[in-house]
């Protein structure tokens, strides 16, 4: 299990008080006569307190809309396995003496919103039940059940979960395209593992698409504190509607600087469509536009005519995609996509990545230096190995990972999923974790570029592989 991104937060409430003193000085002594009634004492308060109202209006409160909201949002217990050896990671020790391991459980905490009572589903992130061999929710009422894992993607750090149980109260989903700036915003979850916790803030910004180290990217970015443990929980609006999943922090200082302000959650439009996938099919099939394509900078923009080094030129259109299909060309420059702006490859790549299979793409374009609307769709790629060659047959193949691709910009390269036991591509030594990274049909980035190298079916087929930190060669037969 990963741990969640670690953000330490300190947090300090002052209260105050007041007291009032009197004194009373002795009257002096006056001639005979009658005396003055003496004045009224004015009531001194014993206690500071807030009013209850302001010009006859009652202040405003959270509460009611929490109330409704937070029986939606559970505490996720996950439990992973390990054998640990007094031998280290020493592989000849560890098969030598394997009565000498012991089982040790690590576990993690995080947090999940029930999505549909009904059915069960409670979605989470990820990073919070990854690697996990048990997993089980804690619901408001006190209740802790087993969990059942559906399914999750990694690269937009989703997960779906369904557990068995009556009486769920689950949270409406709202529309998180219509929050602007400045919105207020309630993070609700389960932080440190200390209990439920509710935290406020505004939106900070939308579309974030620039965190490190993190797969496709469209975030809300909040300043309500998400810290360990907080990851899965409820991005609420006003009117007590879902509208992320919160999942990550941001302090370059680490855990010790406290919260600075900088929370990330991934928005519900995004996430109910990859939840929609997972409970249908248990896995996120995505679409790409079949294309590899490089950053413009000034001196392709001098090569290509252009006023500025501005957007992303297509250096290869694969064939059979969607890119082909549309019209697309090499040497074109792709300046926007559905109205967004495409500076780098990363940009383009991200924008893919969140978009729904078969979706239909508006490409603003440059072509010789002029302006050019082209509509294209996202076509998904076969995964299965005979659908690139015979010889792979047995195989699942997947591109890298998103957030492999963020921090190594220059990756390239598929990887195997999945190898059956027996199969052809078994026998001829794939298996499952290997990266293939070259072969001798050609070059390529991705699984796109991997199929479209093999589309002549080439006689002879030789991999380069990566297993485990060591390089080869594997012989297709």
């Amino acid at each position: 299990m990963r741990p969640a991104p670690t953000l330490l937060v300190l947090a300090a409430a002052a209260a105050f008080g007041g007291f009032a003193a009197t004194a009373i000085r002795d009257a002096v002594q006056a001639p005979a006569r009658a005396a003055d009634p003496p004045a009224a004492a004015v009531p001194v308060p014993t206690v500071a307190a807030l009013p209850t109202a302001v010009d006859g209006q009652p202040l405003p409160s959270l509460s009611p809309m929490l109330k409704r909201v937070t029986p939606s949002v559970v505490s996720v217990q996950a439990a992973q396995k390990r054998q640990v050896s007094p031998f280290g990671n020493d592989p000849f020790f560890r098969r030598m003496f394997p009565e000498l391991s012991q089982e040790r459980i690590a576990r993690s905490l995080g947090s999940g919103v029930i999505v549909d009572a009904q059915a069960g589903y409670v979605l989470t992130n990820h990073h919070v039940i990854e690697n996990a061999d048990e997993v089980s929710v804690t619901l408001a009422d006190g209740r802790t059940l087993e969990a059942e894992f559906i399914g999750s993607d990694p690269d937009t750090d989703v997960a779906l979960m369904r557990i068995p149980a009556q009486d769920l109260v689950a949270i409406p989903l709202g529309a998180a395209s219509r929050l602007e700036v400045g919105d207020f915003v309630v993070a609700v979850g389960n932080p440190f593992g200390v209990g439920q916790t509710v935290t406020s803030g505004i939106v900070s910004a939308v579309g974030r698409s620039n965190v490190p180290g993190v797969g496709f990217q469209n975030f809300i970015q909040t300043d309500a504190s998400i810290n360990p443990g907080n990851s899965g929980g409820a991005l609420v609006n006003l009117r007590g509607e879902l509208v992320g999943i919160n999942t990550a922090s941001f302090n370059p200082r680490g855990s010790m600087a406290g919260n600075i302000g900088l929370g990330f959650a991934i928005p519900i439009d995004l996430a109910r469509g990859v939840m929609q996938q997972l409970a249908t099919t248990g896995s996120v099939q995505r679409g790409t536009l079949g294309l590899d394509t490089q950053a413009v900078d000034q001196r392709l923009a001098a090569g290509l005519g252009l006023s500025e080094p501005r957007g992303v030129v297509v250096t290869r259109v694969h064939g059979d995609s969607g890119a082909a299909a549309a019209g697309l060309r090499t040497g074109d420059v792709i300046v926007s996509a559905n109205g967004q702006r495409m500076d780098d490859p990363v940009s383009l790549r991200n924008f893919q990545g969140l978009q729904p299979l078969d979706a239909p793409v508006t490409l603003e374009v440059l072509r010789d230096g002029k302006p050019l609307t082209i509509t294209a769709r996202l076509r998904a790629l076969a995964r299965d190995g005979a659908s690139y060659d015979e010889r792979l047959a047995g195989a699942t193949l997947a591109d890298l990972p998103e957030a492999v691709r963020r921090q190594n910009p220059n990756a390239r390269g598929v990887l195997v999923e999945k190898v059956e036991s027996g199969s052809r591509a078994f026998r001829n030594g794939l298996r499952e974790g290997d990266y293939i990274f070259a072969a001798n049909t050609g070059e390529f980035r991705d699984l796109a570029g991997f199929r479209d190298t093999l589309a002549d079916d080439p006689r002879q087929l030789v991999l380069r592989i990566s297993r485990g930190g060591r390089v080869g060669n594997l012989i297709m037969e």
